[in-house]
């Protein structure tokens, strides 16, 4: 391939910038048509104009005021995957919106989704089993739990008892009422559960089921969509958790996340006690009871 020519450059640059002046417009018209009420804020004073406000907007999005400005006034600016994934939640895209604002925004398609395992090999459920009294579980990119050993269930819940959709992670720490009374400090660990759950979900804005799960736990749970509009972002904690356990009182974890490499969505949660407690004799008090 020969070297691009001036008339070449000059056109790949009035393309880009076509294409980020319709970005601008699929922005503001995105915006105007979403109410204040329906991403949990007030109506306030009178608008001039229908819609978010970009302020708004931004905040919901964790992004600066003046940084969006530009992105709607198509400035040549850098998009993130992170922050069009933000957006895209903020304005509560649908897939096929999704795709589009990746398009206009990086002209480019988003990644793939991620797939979603609800089985194990057998070896994986022998690991579980092998673990005794460490409680241990595995989830999928979806934070539905696909398998569990007997130290999980004495802990958490009774997995097996559940139906798929109430093996959820997020469902559980936001719908259940065993989740309130189980943690020492409910809101801290549901705050942090849905940092990490928003974290590692990036990629599944727009899907589906992402959709699906968001709007259920809208309306089955007030924190969740207070805290939902925060756009909080979190890490595992390293200081783990507290339990109250209604058996053996005060229980300390500290979760470890391990890949299974049969399936790269799928991650194996083992809870360890944290050193200097006595959670590990309450663990085996636990699973003789």
């Amino acid at each position: 391939m020969g070297p691009v020519s001036a008339g070449q450059q000059n056109g790949q640059n009035g393309h880009d910038a076509q294409r980020r002046a319709e970005l601008g417009r699929y922005l503001r018209a995105r915006r105007a048509g979403l109410s204040p009420e329906e991403v949990g804020l007030p109506s306030g004073r009178r608008r001039r104009t229908p819609g978010l406000r970009r302020e708004e907007l931004a905040a919901l999005a964790g992004v600066g005021v003046t940084w969006y400005t530009w992105l709607e006034q198509g400035r040549p600016i850098t998009v993130s995957t992170q922050v069009l994934d933000s957006l895209s939640r903020a304005l509560r895209l649908d897939a096929a919106e999704h795709t589009h604002l990746f398009v206009l925004a990086r002209g480019a398609l988003p990644a793939p989704p991620l797939p979603a395992t609800d089985n194990v090999e057998p070896s994986v459920w022998q690991i579980l089993a092998a673990l005794g009294v460490l409680p241990a579980y595995v989830a999928n990119a979806r934070w539905d739990v696909v398998a569990w050993n007997a130290a999980a269930c004495r802990v958490f819940q009774d997995f097996a008892a559940l139906s798929p959709a109430d093996r959820n992670l997020l469902w559980f720490m936001f719908t259940n009422p065993l989740a309130r009374q189980l943690y020492v400090e409910w809101d801290v660990a549901a705050r942090t559960s849905l940092g990490l759950f928003r974290a590692s979900t990036g990629r599944s804005v727009g899907e589906a089921w992402f959709n699906d799960l968001v709007e259920a736990l809208r309306r089955a749970s007030l924190e969740f969509q207070t805290w939902w509009a925060c756009a909080d972002i979190a890490a595992v904690p390293e200081q783990g958790k507290e339990l109250n356990h209604a058996l053996v009182g005060r229980l300390a974890l500290r979760a470890t996340p391990l890949q299974v490499a049969q399936a790269p969505d799928l991650w194996m949660l083992v809870f360890t006690p944290v050193p200097g407690t006595d959670t590990g004799l309450k663990l085996e008090r636990l699973m003789q009871a």
